[in-house]
């Protein structure tokens, strides 16, 4: 799979705390914020997966 450029345009502030975030965990802000789409989105097709599996199996969600 290939990289693509994407341009963000944020506040200051916010790139402030996010530098200080991907310092926290010796990473570059590029790194940090691939790594945090990426969790994201695991997270979010994680759910689905498992909401389509509870409605397969008929289980009562609350």
């Amino acid at each position: 799979m290939g990289s693509t450029v994407l341009s963000l345009r944020i506040d200051g502030e916010l790139l402030d705390r996010i530098r200080q975030h991907a310092a926290r965990r010796g990473m570059s802000v590029q790194d940090y914020v691939a790594q945090t789409l990426i969790r994201d989105d695991f997270d979010e097709r994680f759910k689905v997966a498992v909401d389509e599996t509870e409605k397969f199996y008929g289980v009562a969600t609350e």
